[in-house]
């Protein structure tokens, strides 16, 4: 069930300033997200969707507009706060991992509870449970090199949710994966949604875009649709054959 506004964009831009070229890569961006969805942000390379996301993760900021984050205008805090809400309140899943190679999956997964300064037995016993809900139990003490693509961004899932935050960023999540991999970890997304975690994922992959509820498709900085998606795609029967 999709609840109140989480996060409302009010005319957004984005804007690189390289030197003698400044390059537009968001304009006129309104869009809002409710507690619960699950969004896909769809488009051609280019187009704005990691740019996009960067900002909705507080990775970023905009050039001008409005950024809110349940009702709260937080478009100029200054970065040490944006940090602090970024790790207490949202998660994060790339395409490439992002894991510490020098640490095992338990440390891993515990990292960005110890910038919440959560207890270390609390820590442990939360690290545990996460990567026993992956199917991880027997991979907890391993490190990033002793696991397979898709172990290791179930590692970086159970990452995500350390925190027990209000919402994941996805992006590209599958593209270093084979297709069955892939759909398991779509699956798993699915499954997180359907507890009432809120979700946003950019992909490339039109059958992926449309396991979520919602798509919303950019060009050019620009938002050209945003459809709710009737008739969804199953991960596991219709992408684990491709």
């Amino acid at each position: 069930m999709v609840g109140k506004k989480l996060i409302e964009l009010n005319n957004v831009e984005k804007t690189y300033d390289l030197g003698a070229v400044k390059i537009t890569a968001l304009s006129n961006i309104n869009l809002s997200i409710g507690r619960g969805e699950f969004v896909t942000i769809m488009g051609p390379s280019g187009s704005g969707k990691s740019s996009l996301l960067h900002i909705l993760g507080l990775l970023d900021k905009p050039t001008s507009g409005i950024y809110k984050l349940e009702g709260y205008d937080i478009t100029n805090l200054p970065d040490r706060e944006l940090a602090r809400i970024r790790n207490q309140h949202f998660g994060f899943v790339f395409q490439s991992f992002n894991l510490f190679p020098e640490f095992n999956a338990m440390e891993n997964v515990t990292m960005p509870m110890i910038y919440a300064k959560v207890s270390p037995t609390t820590r442990k016993k939360r690290a545990q449970k996460l990567l026993t809900a992956m199917g991880l139990e027997d991979r907890m003490y391993h490190y990033p090199n002793m696991l397979s693509g898709g172990e290791q961004q179930r590692v970086a899932i159970a990452r995500s949710l350390a925190n027990n935050p209000d919402l994941i960023l996805a992006d590209e999540p599958t593209g270093n994966l084979p297709s069955h991999m892939g759909a398991k970890i779509l699956q798993i997304l699915c499954e997180l949604n359907n507890q009432n975690v809120t979700i946003i994922m950019v992909t490339h992959n039109e059958k992926i875009g449309r396991c979520a509820k919602r798509m919303i498709r950019l060009k050019d900085g620009h938002i050209t649709s945003d459809e709710i998606i009737k008739e969804r795609t199953n991960p596991i029967r219709d992408l684990q054959g491709e």
